[in-house]
Order: C-alpha cells, then structure tokens, then sequence
C-alpha cells in the first residue's frame, strides 16, 4: 500500500540522492580522474575515448536537473544507458563496488534507482514535473 500523503516526499527523497549522486559522479570524473584519464580507462575497457566529455556532461547536467525536478523523470529513464553501460563495465569485477576496479552492485542499484524514479516522478518540490504516458484505456471522465 502506498501513503499517497508522503509518496511526494519519498519520490523527492529518491530525486535528491539520484540527482547528487550523479553530480558527485561528475565531479569525480572531472577533478580526480580527470577528462583525460577518464577517456583513457574507457579505452581501457573497449570504448571509445571520445565517450568521456558526454558522459561526464551527462552526469553532470542529468543531475542538476534530476535533483532540481525539471523533468527529472525523463532525465533518469533517459540517463540509464549511462548507468547499464557502467554496468557492463563492472560486471566481470564481482559483486561488491569496493572488489578491484570496482563490483557491479553499486551499478546496478543506481540503474533501478534510476528506473524507480523514472517510474514514480519527481515528487514534491520539482521545478518542472513530467508526466509519462497513460498506459491502458483512458479513464472515463
């Protein structure tokens, strides 16, 4: 059963941590790893290089608009080739996220995360909420 009296604030609580951890991701690619170090593990793992600055831009833009709600919904569910090719990359690593080079569990609980808030909406406090399609027959008026 869901309480329709705090499911805003719960799907508000879901955008800000999607939407920063997003933004953290950035920042980790741009001030630690670096642009050109990011480019180079791509590389590394057979993409290719030229994939960093969108990626970075899309973590760093996908999470300003994630966390401010301005069609957050969309952002998430368009934002989850980012998240399953991360997953991909990790897969062969192992489980847990802290294994060397990094598990897939941390991947892949931010993609469903991502899927969940893609699912349920941005929640109270949005900017610029999304509605996804009506699925089915539409309602009688």
């Amino acid at each position: 059963m869901i309480d329709h009296r705090l499911a805003p604030y719960a799907a508000l609580t879901l955008r800000v941590a999607l939407g920063v951890m997003f933004i953290a991701h950035a920042y980790l690619k741009l001030a630690i790893f670096t642009p050109a170090g990011f480019a180079g593990f791509l590389g590394q793992v057979g993409l290719p290089a030229f994939l960093a600055w969108p990626i970075i831009l899309a973590e760093l833009i996908g999470g300003l608009a994630i966390l401010t709600g301005f069609y957050g919904r969309y952002v998430s569910i368009a934002l989850l080739p980012v998240l399953l090719g991360a997953l991909m990359v990790h897969a062969g690593n192992g489980w847990v996220f802290n294994a060397s080079n990094g598990g897939w569990e941390y991947p892949a609980f931010l993609a469903l995360t991502a899927l969940a808030h893609g699912l349920l909406g941005d929640g109270a406090l949005a900017l610029k909420s999304a509605r996804l399609p009506t699925l089915g027959a539409p309602a009688a008026a």
